[in-house]
């Protein structure tokens, strides 16, 4: 079906909150400007402009925000510039590939149901469950999936919380509501957190209607202690804040913790097992003594 009638009017912002991988706005850069209908606004988040390629700082096609490093933070500074300026607001991990048509198909997708205030699209396969994926692999990834046939506004289901890497969001949903800055660095499950705390407004839903690759680029990345102690902590925490069912949490953590124990023993090449395990138990032991304290990563 054409987007004709479906959302053309809907504006949309996109956001990139990105950190000592210039390559990768460049890349990213490249990707909205081939879109079939490029957004209205590219921001890039950035803690410097050493995270920049050369150039870039002073750009007229993208707006540039600097200042304090962290996922949730970055993010925070793009709302707060974006405001209720546009309609809808992308967000996109700076190593996610969108289909060429993703923008215009949000749009769609959107003007299609108003009841919806979030959504995350579907990703065609995820290069962070593994050693993760080149630029063309990605590339031919959605060639070959573009041959397939998907109903263009269909809702997969409706989520607890949606995929950081590839999310979109009514700004009118938004509002004043900002990213959790506890929750520092990665921020793991940031996305759960602020998607459930936006869920009394509308539906938080996954679909078809867009798609790209996650590239899962390993560079970068938080370190295995630290993503070990977040995978325990900042689950009990969304619990305790009440962002996050216990049922969920639960299974994420034993998820986690089992895997790095048993991974531990042959580890892949690409993940930091000993660092993830020794950061779970760390956690372990922080809530034995009555410490809560998602922003602790920052001193391990």
């Amino acid at each position: 079906m054409s987007a004709d009638g479906y959302g053309t009017h809907l504006s949309i912002a996109v956001v990139v909150a990105t950190l000592g991988r210039p390559q990768l706005v460049e890349q990213m850069h490249r990707l909205m400007s081939e879109q079939t209908c490029p957004p209205d606004l590219l921001v890039f988040s950035v803690v410097s402009d050493a995270d920049l390629p050369s150039g870039y700082a002073d750009r007229s096609d993208v707006r540039v925000l600097r200042g304090t490093k962290g996922l949730c933070a970055q993010r925070n500074r793009a709302l707060d510039s974006v405001g209720g300026a546009y309609d809808l607001v992308v967000f996109y991990d700076d190593d996610f590939v969108p289909s060429p048509d993703s923008i215009v198909r949000i749009k769609e997708f959107f003007g299609s149901h108003p009841d919806v205030v979030g959504a995350t699209g579907n990703v065609i396969r995820d290069g962070i469950n593994g050693p993760g994926l080149s630029f063309d692999q990605a590339k031919d990834l959605i060639a070959g999936h573009e041959l397939r046939r998907f109903s263009p506004n269909c809702i997969v289901t409706s989520l607890q919380g949606l995929y950081g890497c590839n999310m979109v969001y009514r700004a009118s949903a938004i509002g004043m509501s900002r990213f959790d800055e506890r929750l520092r660095l990665y921020g793991w499950q940031e996305d759960v957190d602020f998607a459930s705390s936006l869920s009394s407004r509308g539906r938080i839903v996954k679909t078809f209607a867009f798609s790209g690759v996650h590239q899962g680029v390993k560079y970068g990345r938080t370190s295995g202690v630290r993503l070990g102690y977040s995978q325990v902590i900042n689950p009990i925490y969304l619990v305790r804040k009440g962002t996050m069912s216990f049922g969920f949490a639960a299974r994420l953590i034993v998820r986690n913790v089992v895997a790095n124990h048993v991974r531990t023993l042959k580890p892949e090449p690409w993940i930091d097992r000993a660092g993830r395990l020794r950061g779970n138990w760390l956690a372990a032991r922080d809530l034995l003594l009555g410490r809560l304290a998602p922003e602790r990563i920052e001193t391990l």
